[in-house]
């Protein structure tokens, strides 16, 4: 059986954003009616805080296929030659187990993350939402940033890093006649007046507090995904309409629910519900315009698994990337 291979640009181009967010609001869909298989994945750390790798794998009966996304994650790689996220996703036949792809996972990642931010915003956020506030400059930003002005009119965006330098050469990057750009000093100042927020850094503490949060606004929090480490604080998550993508991993590894739940502020029913039940609507979602609504994503094997099976559809039938006998 011959596999095929697709690097990071033919990935990219073969998964556009507007069409990504549609592929992942079906596979979120999919999960919330039980027909994926998902374990926890297990993560492997370097000593030393160096680094990590993850192994992400899922099965879907509806898509009758199999992944495994390897990745690795180190942070002190930003602003470098090398990405902080690097690695695999594997693609098998979910009929006989035959490898049918592999391709790169960084840009599976940065696309398919941002496309459930775009989808989460779609589906929770005020229709007029149009001031956009990024938290973060790196990869995720881009994404993010693409992602918002799909899901919503975006007029206005304030981009916010720890390193100002940062945040002035994402606007540089960025800057457009559709919108206004501007870096700002401080995150408060890139909240203020925003009702749409993107918490999209590698911070292990909070960079967004509750109390700058407006009435009606809408947050994806997506940089942390370990039980230690939070970008909002519990102001935050106690105003918010909490929904996840996956409540099972929330509950082992989300830092910024679990953090507030071991000190006693919020217990488990404070979850709403998953993303993919608001699309079913088994959920509510934003019931007025002035509930703040706050999304949690941890990123899922699943997402990688659909956005790998639509590239791979795509390839065939466009005959990009090699077929090697492996």
């Amino acid at each position: 059986m011959k596999t095929l291979v697709l690097n990071r640009e033919q990935v990219g181009q073969l998964l556009p954003m507007a069409e990504c967010i549609e592929v992942m609001a079906a596979a979120l869909q999919s999960l919330a009616k039980g027909e994926v298989v998902m374990p926890l994945r297990p993560i492997m750390r370097l000593p030393e805080h160096k680094g990590l790798m993850g192994l992400m794998p899922s099965y879907s009966s509806a898509l009758n296929a199999m992944g495994l996304k390897v990745i690795t994650i180190f942070h002190g790689n930003e602003n470098s030659e090398h990405d902080s996220h690097q690695g695999a996703v594997l693609l098998f036949d979910g009929e006989h187990g035959g490898l049918r792809a592999i391709m790169d996972a960084a840009s599976i990642t940065a696309i398919r993350t941002a496309a459930v931010s775009g989808v989460a915003t779609r589906t929770l956020a005020r229709a007029d939402a149009h001031a956009l506030a990024l938290l973060g400059s790196g990869v995720q930003a881009q994404t993010h940033l693409e992602a918002m002005r799909l899901a919503r009119n975006v007029t206005q965006v304030r981009v916010w890093s720890r390193n100002f330098e940062h945040a002035q050469r994402f606007v540089q990057r960025n800057r457009s006649g559709a919108y206004h750009l501007e870096a700002c000093e401080l995150a408060r100042q890139a909240v203020a007046g925003a009702d749409l927020i993107c918490a999209v850094t590698s911070a292990t503490d909070p960079v967004l507090q509750g109390k700058w949060l407006n009435p009606g606004a809408h947050v994806n929090v997506v940089g942390s995904s370990t039980p230690r480490a939070r970008e909002v604080d519990t102001s935050a998550i106690l105003r918010s309409r909490f929904y996840v993508d996956c409540r099972e991993s929330i509950l082992h590894e989300a830092g910024d629910f679990l953090i507030p739940k071991q000190e006693g502020a919020i217990g488990e029913e404070h979850i709403v519900g998953e993303l993919g039940e608001v699309l079913l609507g088994k959920v509510a979602g934003r019931r007025n315009d002035d509930e703040i609504t706050l999304f949690k994503s941890l990123g899922l094997a699943i997402e990688d698994l659909a956005a790998a099976q639509y590239v791979y559809e795509k390839a065939v039938a466009t005959s990009t990337g090699a077929w090697l006998d492996i």
